[in-house]
């Protein structure tokens, strides 16, 4: 047998085989499959395996018959018809060699090209960076758009809604459109990166923001792990997350408060160490800077101080001169099976860090969460389903004493205080037919200790709470419907509380990384 067919024959099989194994691996990876349409596809998978072998074999079978075959001689060139004579200067056909032969019969061995199935590309793009290559894995867009009506006005929507990426204005809101990028750095790291752009509900101007930046580690010793760059801040179940996975429109009311409206993130490091238990458990300690307007409880500045200052206080610039001017977090999180058909996560978390009150003000942040998730082992593409999820946390917000006389007429004289806020939200949401989930969802929050002004009027400090049913129609992977109703009791409202109906539509295109439990 020829050299050359033997090594492509070579080549083919070794391609075929990883496209098998890595459609396998493609199966594999999707987020929570059903079992049963898992197997299919892996007995699917390995039906074409064993087709492609059987038609490998017989390719090889006929090219070696083929090769112990003489060479047949040159076919003589095509004569002119009796009495046409041949022009001068007409090339005459070429003679076909016998590696001709020998590759018009691996075609005809072949057959009539197949389609191809589309996969996801594991190399969409590579860059060398330094000694490694950069390597995309997941390239990806969601698009977030709602539209609706409320009871309040625009600009009372803007505080009434204290998210960023919150419904806001009556008519139609860009909530976000985030690019989202992650790949395999080398075989010590990860990569992940996430660019959003959204539009000011009021003034309409845009804005992009780099959200997250950070790279994992992937193979440390004793259970560790290292994240570092610029990243969400992992306490709770929602802060840690982008708009998309969220179940319900806007961020709980609590949230809002305690970490402002586009979440606790900031640039930093963090160490996770998995614990050798029968269950997942995960300890996790983590260190950021603590000024910008994404650290609403602590530095913040002076941007965000004159959107939602906390308690009415005026903003006191501080710098970072020891590591106790950082803000500190820790999480303890835990996931247990109870039963096959039921899982429950656990954890609790903390932070604390100086606050921009003076000099010596301090911020402790704490909180304890649950998520309870049940799927029958007999279901329909994940449905029926039932997740249950809730949050309580807390602040204690260490204000220092300011006084300012610079302005005869209006003397600033505010003592040191101690101001508290908490509050919770508890929300079931249940898959009640493929495609179809149905949720309710029940928030409050108060505090103690006054703002300036008093905190009834404060809307960031206020006593509220929320009620909000959803319906949400999930057309696949890929695309989704929500209807959303909110009835807000404030005491900063005017009427005391507000009614808004939200509609939402979310687009995904690309491969996005998958989202943990």
């Amino acid at each position: 047998m020829p050299r050359t067919t033997s090594v492509r024959l070579r080549h083919a099989v070794s391609a075929a085989s990883m496209l098998v194994l890595a459609a396998a691996a493609q199966v594999r990876a999707q987020n929570q499959p059903d079992p049963s349409e898992l197997k299919r596809q892996l007995d699917e998978l390995a039906r074409q395996n064993a087709e492609l072998q059987r038609q490998m074999q017989e390719l090889q079978r006929r090219i070696e018959l083929l090769a112990k075959q003489p060479a047949p001689p040159p076919p003589a060139p095509p004569q002119p018809p009796a009495g046409q004579p041949v022009s001068p200067g007409e090339p005459t056909p070429p003679a076909q060699s016998p590696q001709s032969a020998l590759d018009a019969a691996v075609a005809d061995a072949k057959g009539a090209p197949q389609p191809l199935t589309p996969k996801a590309s594991t190399d969409l793009a590579s860059a060398k960076v330094g000694s490694a290559t950069l390597r995309l894995i997941d390239v990806s867009l969601v698009i977030d758009v709602a539209a609706g009506w409320s009871s309040e006005t625009d600009s009372s929507l803007q505080t009434l809604q204290g998210g960023d990426h919150d419904p806001r204005k009556r008519g139609f809101t860009l909530q976000a459109a985030e690019l989202a990028l992650a790949g395999a750095v080398d075989p010590y790291f990860t990569a992940n990166a996430n660019i959003n752009y959204n539009l000011d509900p009021i003034t309409g101007e845009s804005n992009v923001e780099l959200e997250e930046a950070y790279a994992t580690s992937m193979s440390l010793p004793y259970g560790l792990q290292v994240k570092a760059g610029q990243y969400f801040t992992e306490f709770g179940l929602v802060n840690p997350t982008h708009p998309h996975t969220w179940d319900w429109q806007d961020q709980p009311i609590i949230n809002s408060r305690l970490f402002g409206g586009d979440g606790m993130r900031g640039p930093g490091a963090r160490i996770g160490w998995l614990a050798p238990l029968p269950w997942y458990s995960q300890v996790i300690v983590g260190v950021q800077n603590s000024n910008g307007g994404t650290m609403a409880s602590f530095l913040a500045n002076d941007e965000f101080f004159a959107e939602r200052s906390i308690g009415g206080r005026p903003f006191v610039d501080r710098h970072v001169s020891t590591l106790g001017d950082l803000a500190w977090s820790a999480r303890w999180e835990n996931s247990v099976d109870l039963g096959s058909e039921t899982t429950l996560k656990l954890g609790v978390s903390g932070a604390m860090g100086p606050n921009s009150t003076g000099s010596s003000g301090r911020t402790r942040i704490y909180g304890a969460d649950f998520k309870l998730k049940w799927r029958p082992a007999t279901n329909e593409r994940g449905w029926p389903f039932i997740i249950w999820q809730s949050e309580i946390m807390g602040r204690e917000y260490g204000a220092d004493p300011f006084f300012d006389d610079s302005d005869p007429a209006n003397i600033v004289d505010l003592p040191a205080t101690t101001l508290h806020d908490w509050g919770l939200y508890t929300q079931v949401l249940w898959g009640f037919t493929p495609e179809w989930a149905a949720g309710l969802r029940y928030e409050y929050a108060s505090g103690s200790g006054d703002s300036v002004g008093g905190r009834e009027n404060d809307p960031f400090r206020d006593n509220r709470q929320r009620i909000s049913p959803l319906l949400e129609w999930k057309l696949s992977e890929f695309s989704r419907l929500r209807l959303q109703y909110n009835h807000d009791i404030a005491d900063h409202l005017p009427r005391g509380e507000a009614d808004s109906v939200w509609v939402g539509v979310e687009i995904l295109f690309g491969a996005h990384p998958a989202h943990t439990f």
